[in-house]
């Protein structure tokens, strides 16, 4: 079995964006939730969200649509927030100066046994902790 592929928040944004200068990175976004082996956190699901449900977004989701979709990636392997993830995360900060919630990532990652997270929001290429960095919209 290969290591899956975590998937950052960004991803699941732009698989729902209806913004015209968003198309590609939403199809992009389409293929890699419907193919592979992929991963996430509880936090990238609290993020998304939050984020497709804000008010102040053009496209705003409702409530049961965006319940809906989290549900739906259920389907993928989730990393609970543990004591260890989060202790793993305060030290990932540290070491690689990262902020708390992209250390976070980082080790919920490395805890399920990783090789890559698929983000935009961190350098595409950098390692850390044995997980590296891709940016799937280069």
């Amino acid at each position: 079995m290969s290591a899956p592929r975590f998937l950052d928040t960004n991803l699941l944004l732009y698989s729902i964006s209806r913004a015209r200068e968003e198309i590609e990175k939403r199809v992009i976004a389409e293929v890699l939730l419907d193919s592979g082996d992929n991963a996430l956190s509880v936090q990238v699901l609290q993020e998304f969200y939050v984020r497709a449900t804000r008010p102040t977004r053009v496209d705003a989701l409702p409530h049961d649509i965006a319940a809906g979709l989290v549900r739906t990636w259920l389907r993928f392997r989730v990393q609970e927030i543990t004591l260890p993830v989060m202790l793993g995360a305060l030290e990932i900060k540290t070491v690689h100066r990262l902020s708390y919630w992209d250390a976070a990532i980082v080790a919920a990652a490395r805890a399920l046994g990783c090789r890559e997270i698929l983000s935009e929001d961190m350098a595409h290429g950098r390692e850390m902790e044995g997980v590296v960095v891709v940016n799937p919209f280069r």
